[in-house]
């Protein structure tokens, strides 16, 4: 190798540097060229023999660099194989030197020190990005060794050969500067040169698939439109199959990897759609190795995503017609020619094919004018193929497995496509289709269920998972509200038989299959609750059976509200039933209230969760047109005694603190004027709004609770309602006066829109909204006013409580006074004999002034105390008689049968014994 020490002078004059075709001078050390010399030369044109010297000059620079570029000579490389490529076009001769220096390009890129990655790395991005602007050159051999020179940057190889005072720069380094120098987005441009040259595309495209594996080169590949380019050219002649495989490995990593609607947005047109339609029929019918049919849903799964752009032309480019026809063939017979004689194995490509394409059909109804082409391709008859129990002994071209999930996904696509298409639904007769298969679901059959699919989650072992999705499609064709529908539903006895089915799945709830019994009950309250609402008939059909389950699921444990598993739901379902399935048939609702249902609602508003509370005080205000309901209501209790008047008061207070309503400590009015203003209405400006759109004050009625606590509260009679303390009352003055206050606020709106359209009501009308407006702050002020009085009332009261505590406390410490005072005499008596005899003659001389004087004649005296003592205390002839000690009497409840005891022949109470034993026995055990 030719190498020249750094700073030495240069042998032979003008050279390169040491003997030409010498071998290293300094074995182990690393000593670049003069490259300066090398561009001069040549940049030089004026020279007979020029064009030798420069390629001899460059044949010895890339001699030199055979074991790597280090980082700090790479620009000045580059624009030498730039300034070669120049020559290229006029002196062919170059092309050599252009290709060598390329080749120079894959090896590693060397660093003298840490910092010279940072350093050089701009000049290292430039370098790199000149390999996309070389591509311009029409030269077959030179493109293709820049798609290898960029393929090699993801195959990073060690140097050939230690250089001292080197190091290889990181592996990811070329990558990164790769993607700073914008390489991805020329090599895509350079795709349009390579119209007709198939080696030199399927090498620009292995190159394009490396660099589309980094996020920031997709984004560069997005901007220079490459999907639309590479997709356009899918159905390009290849014999190889490199090319589809390729581009269809790049369009993935687009989506991927860059913003998805902007591929989608590039891919949604008529030339990229055509493409896929013909690669895809292409695989399709006649791709029968396994990487044909990986490669045909890898396609399929690209068109899906295409397909959720609703721009896309799926139906002009008669993609989506095909993508039924395919979709259906196996189930409905067709004499197309692109299936006929076409047969799915059982493969798993196959398999997943099929799923992919009830997929699309999902995605494809969402186009309305897709309908057309749904009912021509017989797809829900197709569909309906699946919603039926397994036969035995038939033979079908699936596996158990396999079939299960596609007879799950078949029911899921029904769900989605049915509701569009009612009549064939009906033509089918759907209804009772699904109906059977429900009533299949929920028999004992033997079935073993592989449960192993998106779709049969929570299903392995049971048919729980085909009954969900039974009820799913039952739920979006009721929730259609089409009358012709949920009549024929009803006249088979869906109902009846939904209760039921509900019945079965609390018996065989467990803790296993818990979220999808959850999931299944609660579709089933919605199924209900869509086919009764609105009509009495069914709802006494539902009656007392329907009303028992409801009641059972507002029994549920309010701990398990926050399981996650699916309980919100069901109450929520529970809550609709109630709405639609027992209000407004009085029977049902009487059974409701006689089960004590009005206490579990309360109980359920009690725990005080806000996402409960708006549909539990909407039902409350309905039940409470019933009259036997304020009795209920009245007599329930919560925690502490709380009463249900106590319970709405304090929703309402929490409400309006979240609202930000002012009010003081106390809870009193602040503003008289508005004394429901929200936050959010004081914040917002009163704006002139047309007569059918709803201002504020009206929308405010609708977004909380107020309204509802204010319904409640008024059904029951604002007067004497139980366990209200101060602070409620003060409260409920509002609530009493909230339809006043809500009918000021909608007036003084009306006078502010007129005020700000700069309009003048005549003098009456002036007059009228002025009245009105005093009117509706009087009201405030005067409820300001009583509020006031129940305070200062309340005050007093309490005033008036605790002075009679300090009366009871007092009176307390007395009579310790008195008791102390008695001891210490007693103690003295006792002590001091004196003063027991002068004690002893006060007691007797008492004694003798209480009683009479005269004694009536013939009468016998009897004296009552006995002469001698020398006590204090009261005395005489009297016996103290002290109860029969429990342990004789075995406690206040024993069983005191005389007959199955013995009698103590000790005496005393009747003793409890062990064993019974007979007149006999009892005799022998007589002690003598």
């Amino acid at each position: 190798y030719l190498f020249e020490r750094e700073g030495a002078p240069q042998a032979g004059g003008g050279s390169l540097g040491g003997r030409e075709g010498g071998s290293n001078r300094f074995p182990g050390a690393f000593k670049t060229m003069d490259l300066n010399r090398v561009i001069n030369l040549l940049e030089e044109t004026d020279k007979d023999d020029l064009e030798e010297k420069q390629l001899k000059s460059v044949k010895k620079l890339v001699q030199c660099y055979q074991n790597g570029l280090p980082l700090r000579d790479l620009a000045q490389i580059f624009k030498i194989l730039n300034l070669c490529a120049e020559k290229i076009e006029n002196q062919p001769h170059f092309i050599e030197s252009a290709f060598n220096i390329l080749k120079l390009c894959g090896l590693p890129f060397l660093k003298k020190k840490v910092s010279d990655e940072i350093t050089y790395a701009e000049d290292t991005a430039n370098s790199i990005a000149l390999l996309g602007e070389l591509m311009k050159i029409p030269n077959s051999e030179l493109r293709i060794q820049i798609c290898k020179c960029i393929v090699d940057f993801y195959h990073a190889e060690p140097p050939k050969k230690h250089i001292t005072g080197y190091q290889q720069a990181s592996s990811s380094y070329k990558i990164k500067m790769a993607e700073v120098g914008g390489l991805a987005k020329t090599m895509v441009q350079s795709l349009a040169l390579l119209e007709n040259q198939l080696v030199e595309k399927l090498w620009v495209l292995k190159a394009l698939q490396h660099l589309s594996t980094s996020e920031v080169n997709c984004t560069l590949m997005m901007k220079a439109q490459a999907a639309s380019g590479i997709c356009a050219h899918l159905n390009d002649p290849d014999p190889s199959g490199q090319l589809l495989f390729r581009s269809s490995e790049i369009l993935w990593n687009l989506l991927e990897k860059s913003p998805k609607e902007e591929i989608i947005q590039q891919l949604s047109n008529l030339e990229c759609l055509l493409a896929l339609k013909e690669v895809f029929k292409t695989l399709f019918m006649r791709g029968f190795s396994h990487y044909d049919r990986q490669l045909r849903n890898d396609i399929l799964v690209i068109t899906t995503i295409i397909a959720q752009n609703p721009g896309a032309p799926m139906i002009e480019c008669g993609f989506t017609k095909d993508l039924i026809l395919f979709a259906t063939f196996n189930e409905v017979k067709s004499q197309n020619p692109l299936v006929k004689g076409l047969k799915l194995s059982n493969s798993y490509e196959d398999f997943e094919l099929k799923k992919l394409l009830f997929n699309i059909i999902v995605i494809l109804c969402k186009d309305l004018p897709t309908i057309q082409l749904l009912i021509d391709g017989k797809v829900i008859l197709a569909l309906f193929t699946y919603v039926k129990k397994p036969e035995k002994n038939k033979i079908i071209e699936w596996s158990a497995a396999q079939y299960e999930e596609l007879q799950l996904h078949a029911i899921a696509t029904l769900s989605s496509v049915a509701p569009l298409l009612t009549e064939e639904y009906m033509l089918c007769q759907g209804n009772a289709q699904v109906l059977a298969f429900l009533e299949w679901c929920e028999s004992e059959d033997s079935f073993f269920s592989h449960g192993n699919s998106f779709h049969g989650t929570g299903g392995r072992g049971n048919k729980f998972a085909q009954m969900r999705y039974s009820l799913r499609l039952l739920r979006a064709m009721v929730y259609l509200e089409d009358e012709t529908i949920n009549s024929d539903l009803c006249e088979k006895g869906t109902i009846q038989q939904l209760i039921g089915v509900f019945k079965n799945t609390i018996s065989k709830s467990n803790d296993k299959e818990e979220a999808i019994i959850l999931e299944i009950q609660s579709d089933i309250l919605l199924v209900l609750s869509g086919l009764c609402e609105h009509h009495i008939p069914r709802k006494e059909i539902f009656g007392t059976e329907g009303v028992d389950i409801i009641l059972r699921v507002m029994k549920i444990d309010p701990t398990k509200l926050q399981t996650g598993l699916g309980y919100n739901v069901l109450l929520f379902s529970t809550l609709d039933s109630i709405w639609c399935c027992i209000l407004g048939c009085y029977p049902s609702e009487d059974y409701f209230l006689e089960k004590e249902g009005i206490f579990l609602l309360l109980d359920l508003l009690a725990l005080n969760q806000k996402k409960f509370c708006n549909l539990i005080l909407g039902i409350m205000v309905e039940f409470c047109d019933n009259p036997k309901t304020t009795a209920h209501v009245n007599a329930w209790r919560g925690k502490k005694d709380q009463t249900a008047a106590s319970l709405l008061i304090k929703l309402w207070r929490k409400e309006e603190k979240e609202l930000g309503v002012k009010r003081d400590k106390h809870g009193m009015i602040i503003d008289t004027k508005k004394p429901l203003f929200t936050s959010f209405q004081e914040e917002q400006k009163i704006m002139p709004l047309p007569a059918n759109c709803p201002t504020l004050a009206v929308m405010d009625v609708a977004e909380n609770i107020r309204a509802k606590i204010y319904a409640v509260l008024g059904k029951l009679d604002f007067e004497n309602l139980p366990g209200l303390s101060a602070e409620d009352f003060v409260t409920l003055c509002i609530i009493h006066r909230y339809l006043d206050f809500k009918i000021g606020e909608i007036w003084n709106e009306i006078y502010e829109e007129i005020k700000l359209e700069k309009l003048r009501p005549v003098n009456t009308d002036k007059k009228f909204l002025e009245t009105i407006t005093t009117a509706s702050e009087n009201i405030g002020k005067m409820v300001a006013s009583l509020q006031s009085e129940m305070i200062e009332s309340q005050a007093h009261q309490d005033v008036q409580n605790e002075q009679k505590v300090y009366t009871k406390i007092q009176a307390t410490h007395k009579q310790r006074e008195l008791a102390n005072k008695s001891w210490e005499n007693f103690l003295a008596r006792t002590s001091n004999a004196k003063t027991l005899k002068k004690a002893k003659r006060l007691q007797e001389k008492a004694i003798e002034s209480s009683r009479y004087s005269e004694h009536p004649p013939n009468a016998v005296f009897h004296r009552t105390d006995i002469k001698g003592l020398n006590t204090t205390v009261p005395s005489g002839r009297v016996v103290t008689v002290e109860s029969t000690p429990a342990r004789l009497l075995g406690g206040p409840l024993t069983d005191t049968d005389i007959a199955l005891k013995k009698l103590p022949i000790r005496g005393g109470a009747l003793q409890k014994v062990k064993a019974v034993k007979t007149v006999n026995e009892s005799k022998k055990s007589v002690p003598t």
